[in-house]
């Protein structure tokens, strides 16, 4: 799956993931509906999610099941932006969304 482009400014119209570092392992919700044709918006976030989590912890990237498997978008972008980050699949959610688990180093 490739992200779509618009014209959509999703910094300017989107609330933030979280608004706190977080000082321990956690979980982002990006499976609320604004993510469902959104993988741009999901890897923004979950970027922001890994920068708002204290090294040594974890979290747990809960993406939306119409993006389908979080390998086809969101690992690479991770990796790009990223490196020293490797997600890591733990499961698929009875609701069709997907968990990664992010440890910060």
């Amino acid at each position: 799956m490739t992200a779509s482009t618009d014209d959509h400014d999703h910094d300017e119209t989107a609330e933030p993931i979280t608004d706190r570092v977080h000082d321990n392992s956690w979980s982002a919700n990006l499976e609320t509906p604004k993510y469902a044709g959104a993988p741009e918006l999901a890897v923004r976030d979950a970027l922001a999610a890994i920068d708002h989590t204290t090294a040594g912890n974890h979290v747990n990237l809960v993406t939306h099941g119409d993006l389908g498997h979080p390998e086809e978008f969101l690992y690479d972008a991770l990796r790009e932006e990223r490196g020293d980050v490797d997600p890591e699949y733990v499961e698929r959610c009875g609701c069709g969304g997907h968990v990664t688990l992010v440890d910060v180093p």
